[in-house]
């Protein structure tokens, strides 16, 4: 799979920087146990695109230096990141991950979701080595993520469910880390609170973009493309944007039966792909995407221009895209 660092030559550079965030996250977890190393190098072999780490050092680099301090953030932000990962796999059942076998899959939901634990308690021992004030916004960003997460999980099946509602869970459970990612590279780099605000602003439309864009590609992507495990929002009944969508603008008389056919297990996705698409709700669904990141876009104007700043802005492109 590419990294963002493939996506423009504008990326390239903090690849260096990059290089040394995952060198640093390779030491955290040095000295385990055999058994703990395996299951570590299972998760470590489809490690991700490190978009939250990306984020930590262009932030910073539009407002300054990037220093040591970037690159033990931004590996706390991909740890915690990992971790949830982890978790999610268990929920959500999948069996592929970025193109490989899950470590649930392989080992056992009791394997991995000690594995995404033991992460976490690898980011406590990091995290006592910040300043106090990076210590609470980190904490707060976990703590906001699992609970979009627990709200999710409670909505399952409450085909009432609003759009704004949606919003909020993916705003905590994917957007803030986001955010938070942007606005520590900016505070790392002591900028202006008026670039840290509108850094932090970036992150978080950006995030709900890519949130959207994800669930998108639950629907109608194709697993050998996004190497992992697909159709599990509607197997668990999860509600996304498109299928708010959906249920808002059907007709009252065919709402029962369209709630009757997402509450069915086993139905087909071709058959529900049809039906969003017949009432535009897919197409729906990207527009409200693409309309986050024309907002995470504005709220850099008045940053100065610079490459970084350039890379920020063709990442946020590309989250939209992704489902085109």
């Amino acid at each position: 799979m590419n990294t963002y660092t493939d996506i423009s030559g504008d990326f390239k550079l903090i690849d260096v920087q990059l290089g040394q965030v995952k060198e640093l996250i390779d030491e955290q977890l040095l000295g385990c146990s055999a058994s703990v190393s395996r299951l570590l190098e299972t998760f470590s072999s489809c490690s991700g695109k490190m978009v939250r780490p990306v984020m930590v050092l262009l932030a910073g680099a539009c407002c300054g230096k990037i220093t040591d301090e970037h690159i033990r953030i931004a590996a706390v932000v991909e740890m915690i990141h990992n971790a949830t990962l982890l978790h999610d796999d268990v929920i959500d059942e999948g069996q592929k991950r970025r193109g490989l076998p899950t470590v649930n899959s392989l080992w056992g939901n009791e394997s991995a979701v000690l594995l995404g634990d033991f992460l976490l308690s690898r980011v406590f021992e990091m995290c006592t080595d910040l300043q106090p004030r990076f210590q609470k916004i980190i904490a707060a960003a976990t703590a906001r993520t699992c609970e979009g997460e627990l709200r999710q999980i409670v909505q399952r099946q409450n085909w009432q469910l609003s759009e704004s509602e949606y919003i909020d869970i993916i705003t905590e459970k994917s957007a803030a880390l986001f955010s938070s990612a942007c606005f520590l590279g900016a505070l790392l780099a002591q900028a202006s609170k008026t670039q840290t605000q509108a850094l932090a602003r970036f992150g978080l439309n950006v995030g709900i973009a890519f949130q959207i864009t994800d669930d998108l590609l639950d629907i109608i992507g194709e697993e050998s493309k996004t190497g992992k495990t697909l159709g599990s929002d509607v197997d668990k009944n999860k509600l996304t944007l498109a299928v708010i969508h959906l249920l808002r603008v059907v007709e009252r008389s065919e709402k029962g039966v369209v709630i009757k056919k997402l509450s069915t297990a086993g139905e087909s996705k071709e058959a529900l792909t049809e039906m969003l698409r017949s009432y535009e709700s897919l197409e729906y669904a990207s527009s409200r995407a693409q309309e986050f990141v024309t907002k995470a876009i504005t709220s850099l104007a008045d940053l100065e221009e610079s490459k970084a700043k350039q890379a920020l802005i063709e990442m946020g492109s590309f989250v939209a895209g992704r489902a085109n």
